[in-house]
This record gives structure tokens, C-alpha cells and sequence, in this order.
């Protein structure tokens, strides 16, 4: 990993929600940048904005020296990169920029090694309009060096911060923020709903809140955006979250580490995940305690 890279050609896999916009903003950088999907639409978006379209995984490990996969689950980031990606004959760093869980990295890292290939966790944080506006909390880990030839690229989606050179750090930092996030959107669904039930004004209730010890990134944005308007549109699905939750819960166990709030909210993304389905957004939580309570939060 010696090798310097002068003028990289950038190649991205997974131009989903998150991925769309992220190589987006690569190709406004000025990157050149190769891309795949499963999608035809959005092939032909990225196409349109400058990209060159890839035939496969193997045709951008082919055409370029680093590669950024945005996917949704550890599975498919695993068989993409070392049965795809991985065994290309330019690429020489790939950054995995999903949830995909420590286990997989450490798998996918040592399974590239051999390969001269340089793995880096580099989950992200902040949503559809982070990706889109470039203030997304980007966590990386990873071989140093490779690393700092990356970081501007990184620094293209936001604030980067780097955790550590062990593959899979950034993994559980990322595991952790998303643990958080759900329980905010669980707990807060409860007291909401409580005092809807009680009588109060679910606006004013979270007027209170914000202006409280009780604010959290659910009652200051979710809430008013996508819960009390009935969207239901925060742009995060709740099989994605149930996955990431799951992922935490299981690594926090394989460390010995207590997770008894941790596996309560699991179990709530369970049951969101069974009443609404995976492709539901995760504000339905909401709807789950609604339901149960015979009252909505409705602005």
C-alpha cells in the first residue's frame, strides 16, 4: 500500500438514497467516478450528471483504483466487495460507507489483505439531507495510510472523524449512534403519546421537551417533520434500523457488555417492523405506540 495514487478514478456501488447523492457531491468535486447499481434509474440519473456506467462490481474494481460501497446489509457488502469488487485488477482501497456491522469488516478486511487491497469502515450519519448537503458525520477506520489518502474524498460527505486502525472501529461507533437514535424516537414516541392521551397539545408537549432536559434528535426533528405532519417520511426504513439495532445488541453481547435498553428497543423495531414492514420509515415507531394507546400524534 506503498503505491502513491496521483489522479484516482473513483468508483461507487449502491446509488440508493444515501449513495445517490453522495456520488453526487463526488462528481461536483470533480471526481472522476464509475459507477454500479442494480437500479437502470439510477444508473442513467448518475450517468446524466458526468459518471461512467460499470457492467458490474468486477468491471469498477476493474476501472478504479478506490471504491466507495453505499449498501443496505452486511451480506450484500460482503458477497459485492470480495466476490465483485475485490477482484479487480486497479482497485487498491475500498471504503465501505454502510452499516454493515464489525464482524463483516474484519471478514472483508483480512479477506482482501492478500489482495494488496486496503479496507476502510467509513459508515455515515446524518441522513438523506446530510448525504445531499455534504454535513453528514463520517466514521472511519482503517489503515492509516490509507486513510489520509482518502480523507479528502471523505471530507466530500462531511465532518470526518477517525476512530482507530483496527477494521470494524468505526462500525461500533456507528452501531452505537444509531442505537441512540432509535431509543430517542422509542422513548420519545411513549412520553408524546402519554400526553397526547392525557390532553395536551402534542405541539406544546414538544415545546416543553425541547426547551427541557428531555430534547433529543426525535423530538427536535423527526417529530415535527415527519410525525406530527402524518408523512411518516423521515427517509430512514425501519428494516434498516431494525438491522443496525440488531447489530448492536449482538456485537455489545460478543464484548460482554450489558444492552437491557438496548434489547428493549430492539424488540419495538420488531414489532414496527412486523405491524408496518421493513420498507416502512422507522418514525412509524409512533404509530406502533398510537395504536396501542387509541390516540395520535397529530399536529
Amino acid at each position: 500500500m506503498s503505491e502513491r495514487i496521483e489522479k484516482p478514478v473513483i468508483g461507487f456501488i449502491g446509488l440508493g438514497r444515501m449513495g445517490g447523492p453522495m456520488s453526487r457531491r463526488l462528481i461536483d468535486a470533480g471526481s472522476s467516478l464509475c459507477v454500479f447499481d442494480t437500479s437502470a434509474e439510477a444508473l442513467s440519473t448518475l450517468e446524466a450528471a458526468g459518471a461512467a456506467v460499470a457492467q458490474s462490481p468486477d468491471d469498477v474494481g476493474n476501472s478504479a483504483d478506490i471504491v466507495f460501497v453505499s449498501l443496505p446489509t452486511p451480506d450484500i457488502v460482503e458477497n459485492v466487495v470480495l466476490n465483485g469488487v475485490g477482484r479487480g485488477s486497479r482497485v487498491k482501497i475500498v471504503i465501505d460507507l454502510s452499516t454493515s456491522g464489525p464482524g463483516m469488516a474484519g471478514r472483508v478486511s483480512r479477506g482482501l489483505e492478500p489482495r494488496g487491497i486496503a479496507w476502510i469502515d467509513a459508515p455515515v450519519s446524518g441522513g438523506i439531507a446530510g448525504a445531499r448537503n455534504g454535513t453528514l458525520a463520517v466514521m472511519a477506520s482503517g489503515p492509516r495510510d490509507a486513510f489520509e489518502r482518502t480523507e479528502p474524498l471523505l471530507a466530500t460527505f462531511g465532518k470526518v472523524f477517525f476512530v482507530g486502525e483496527k477494521a470494524g472501529l468505526a462500525q461500533v461507533a456507528k452501531l452505537g449512534n444509531n442505537l441512540l437514535a432509535a431509543a430517542a424516537m422509542v422513548v420519545s414516541s411513549e412520553a408524546l403519546v402519554m400526553g397526547v392521551k392525557a390532553g395536551i397539545d402534542p405541539k406544546v408537549m414538544l415545546d416543553i421537551i425541547n426547551a427541557g432536559s428531555g430534547r433529543n434528535s426525535a423530538t427536535q426533528d423527526k417529530f415535527p417533520r415527519s410525525i406530527l405532519t402524518r408523512t411518516f417520511d423521515f427517509g430512514f426504513a425501519t428494516g434498516l434500523s431494525y438491522k443496525d439495532v440488531r447489530l448492536c445488541v449482538d456485537e455489545a453481547e460478543a464484548l460482554g457488555v450489558p444492552m437491557v435498553a438496548g434489547a428493549a428497543v430492539r424488540q419495538m423495531l420488531a414489532v414496527t417492523n412486523a405491524r408496518f414492514g421493513p420498507t416502512s420509515d422507522f418514525t412509524s415507531i409512533t404509530r406502533v405506540v398510537e395504536e396501542w394507546a387509541g390516540v395520535e400524534v397529530r399536529g
